[in-house]
C-alpha cells in the first residue's frame, strides 16, 4: 500500500484527494441551468416618459434569442 494521507482523523488515498479536488473545481466553474438568469437593474426614471423611452431602446437593442 503507498502513502496515505490522514484528514480530521481519517485516511485517504492520493488519488480520492485528486478526484475531490477536481471534482470541487468543476462544481464551480460549471455554469448551472438551475440558477435564475440575470435580471436587468430596476430603471429609476424621473419621469414616466423617460422610463418608456429606456424600455423601448432595451427591447430594440436586446440581442434576439434563437430557437434551435
Amino acid at each position: 500500500m503507498g502513502a496515505a494521507y490522514t484528514i480530521a482523523g481519517k485516511t485517504f488515498q492520493p488519488h480520492q484527494l485528486a478526484l475531490a479536488t477536481l471534482g470541487t473545481v468543476v462544481l464551480y466553474i460549471i455554469p448551472k441551468p438551475w440558477n435564475p438568469k440575470p435580471q436587468h437593474p430596476s430603471i429609476n426614471a424621473s419621469s414616466p416618459e423617460e422610463e418608456k423611452f429606456v424600455k423601448e431602446w432595451l427591447a430594440k437593442h436586446q440581442p434576439k434569442e434563437e430557437k434551435h
